[in-house]
């Protein structure tokens, strides 16, 4: 049914790429916000400037992941060590968390500036598995997650909804930690074997594999397909109407 097994009763969304095309106006928030760090540093220190890859260093570093592991995890490629800091840093703190509120910022302002749209063959999807009884979690890093499905005119569509918020709030690992995945199956109280996870970043199908979920489904939207095999896709789509 709906292209999943027999056994699968839960469907567990990933937000950005997955169900709204919000993934390009994230990657343009954090190759901003990285560019502009990496300029001022590298003028301060008389260094070349190696500017942020928006495909290789986002899918790489930051995609799928918690803001502010991003944030560490794409300095740590550069070799660049910066303070922990604190989540109430200005924008302009050059520290972890400051770099990550900075493109918190950013994201917002291009949500507001160019909207947010679901992808059509995902909304068709959803609504397919509603028909058919199967429960319906979004699970995202993103701590803005319920304004973009309000924004995309899609909240209601889903019983749970797993954040960033929520990540913080139970102390959960961020992906590709199957944490998140796990408490969406909890909270409409199936197991990891009844639900399938549909991701289109590596650290999430990393996430589905390492909970042992029932299927992870890769959405692939940027020519990613073999990548997502290898980090845990059982399959890969490039749209969810393929599995209708």
């Amino acid at each position: 049914m709906l292209g999943l097994p027999d056994n699968v009763t839960a469907c567990l969304f990933d937000l950005d790429g997955v169900l709204t095309q919000t993934a390009k106006v994230h990657a343009a928030a954090w190759k901003q916000m990285f560019d502009d760090y990496l300029q001022a540093r590298a003028r301060e220190r008389g260094e070349e400037f190696a500017a942020f890859d928006a495909r290789r260093d986002y899918d790489e570093y930051v995609d799928g992941k918690p803001r502010y592991e991003g944030v560490r995890s794409f300095l740590a490629s550069r070799g660049i060590e910066l303070p922990q800091g604190i989540p109430d840093d200005p924008p302009i703190a050059e520290t972890v968390d400051g770099l990550g509120n900075r493109k918190n910022e950013l994201v917002l302002r291009l949500i507001r500036e160019q909207g947010v749209e679901a992808y059509d063959g995902s909304v068709r999807y959803v609504k397919a598995a509603a028909e058919a009884g199967l429960r319906r979690v979004v699970v995202s890093s993103s701590s803005n997650c319920r304004d973009v499905l309000t924004h995309a005119g899609i909240i209601d569509l889903f019983e749970e909804i797993i954040d960033g918020v929520a990540a913080d709030r139970g102390r959960l690992k961020g992906k590709p930690a199957p944490d998140t995945y796990l408490a969406g199956a909890r909270a409409v109280n199936v197991e990891a074997a009844q639900a399938a996870v549909f991701e289109d970043a590596l650290a999430g199908v990393e996430a589905g594999r390492a909970g042992k979920f029932g299927i992870v489904v890769g959405v692939d939207r940027v020519g990613q397909a073999e990548a997502l095999r290898e980090h845990g896709a059982d399959t890969v789509v490039q749209d969810l109407a393929e599995l209708l």
